[in-house]
């Protein structure tokens, strides 16, 4: 019997939260990343539950049904921290196993650097932790790898408010389906975030075909965004700079808590290799790797990943 999820809504940190959970036990917690919803978890919270956890995906600031500020400074890692340690609050939740993907997957170690005394274990879905940050804000860095201007890389591109909003908002479902690319057409996502290559634009060198979501799958995201729009999910990338401000903060960029890795082969903004590193940052790590699995992990290879999962939580 597949486990029911629940749907509620909490206090945290300001802001009213959408969460879907499902099962009882130890509670594990996952966050996803863009352009996703709790909804993108909507595998593992089954699989999870019916392991015997209690296993919770909220939608994140700005996203799905939880509120979304309008203040792009709101969205900065110690505010994302924040809501995730006021969701423990408010479920009354003294710690829990923290899992993110993309920019949940930032966050999660942003999360056990803030919060070690509230994090038992963590999941790291395809982004590495990256360690102290540097000397230079992280736009800059991208402006010097990429070039001058903003039609060079996706997060350059997405800094301007209104400009990808539009991009996005002209075909919500299509433009979507081509983000969704299974993993034969990882190389689609390196297209993307470097605007055709050519600066011409997100989706002008993406052709259609390849989405790996069936169609009721599909429509959930495309009803959820066309009501929202993007701009929630944006601001995440608007606050980059103000990030790696947030990370300077931060004394000792050690994680002293298991972790597991998981990287997949196709993923091509989000490399495996950049994984190896994180050894140096996390004495207590194990990585994982899914082949013929591009950036969007969990879904894809919902059963290597749910596999992966158990194995490390049964320990």
């Amino acid at each position: 019997m597949t486990a029911e999820i629940r749907h509620h809504t909490v206090q945290t940190n300001g802001i009213a939260m959408h969460v879907a959970e499902a099962g009882g036990g130890f509670p594990v917690v996952m966050i996803h990343g863009f352009p996703e919803l709790w909804y993108s978890w909507r595998h593992q919270l089954t699989a999870l539950a019916a392991a015997g956890f209690r296993a919770i995906a909220p939608d994140m600031r700005g996203y799905g049904e939880t509120d979304a500020p309008a203040d792009f400074r709101t969205y900065r890692s110690s505010s994302i921290c924040a809501d995730i340690a006021g969701l423990l609050d408010a479920l009354e939740i003294e710690k829990a196993v923290i899992v993110g993907h993309d920019w949940g997957g930032y966050h999660i170690w942003q999360f056990a650097l803030r919060y070690p005394e509230r994090t038992e274990r963590l999941i790291g879905l395809n982004t590495p932790h990256g360690g102290p940050a540097g000397d230079k804000p992280t736009t800059q860095v991208l402006h010097e790898l990429f070039g001058e201007g903003d039609r060079g890389y996706y997060i350059l591109y997405f800094q301007e408010p209104g400009q990808a909003e539009a991009v996005w908002m002209s075909d919500v479902r299509g433009n979507l389906a081509k983000m969704f690319h299974r993993w034969d057409r990882g190389d689609d996502l390196w297209t993307w975030g470097t605007l055709g290559g050519d600066g011409s634009g997100l989706f002008t060198k993406l052709a259609p075909g390849g989405c790996f979501l069936s169609d009721e799958e599909l429509d959930y995201y495309a009803r959820s965004f066309e009501r929202t729009g993007f701009t929630g999910g944006l601001n995440w990338y608007r606050a980059i700079d103000l990030n790696w401000e947030d990370a300077r903060a931060i004394a000792d960029p050690v994680i002293r808590i298991p972790t597991l890795m998981i990287t997949a082969e196709n993923d091509t903004i989000l490399r495996p290799e950049q994984a190896q590193p994180m050894r140096q940052w996390i004495p207590d790590l194990r990585i994982a790797h899914i082949e013929k699995c591009s950036h969007w992990t969990q879904q894809e290879r919902p059963a290597e990943v749910n596999a992966l999962m158990l194995e490390f939580l049964g320990r």
